[in-house]
């Protein structure tokens, strides 16, 4: 990785889903604006909040994908993630990226 770029695994989230009442949402529904959470694979060197493992929340238009050995990924610039969730973060820290 290069930069302030970021390598994350969406986990296969895109197909049908549930609503919390047990609707099937099929993977065709139009979503509006929703931001999504995916795990960080990957860091540039110049990435300052976010370590490999950590849970990230970013809009799903601002991305770039890829495959690599048959696995797919999304590139995302550090300023485009809007939350980090992780274990380590300090306790009251909201996690927020400004």
């Amino acid at each position: 990785m290069l930069n302030d770029r970021v390598l994350v695994g969406l986990g296969g989230g895109e197909g049908e889903r549930r609503s919390t009442g047990g609707i099937l949402i099929p993977a065709t529904a139009q979503m509006g604006k929703r931001l999504v959470w995916a795990e960080v694979v990957a860091v540039g060197p110049n990435v300052r909040v976010m370590e490999p493992g950590d849970q990230v929340l970013f809009n799903p238009e601002d991305r770039y994908e890829v495959e690599v050995q048959g696995q797919d990924y999304v590139i995302l610039r550090e300023r485009d993630v809007h939350a980090v969730a992780a274990e380590r973060l300090a306790e009251g820290s909201t996690g927020l990226y400004l």
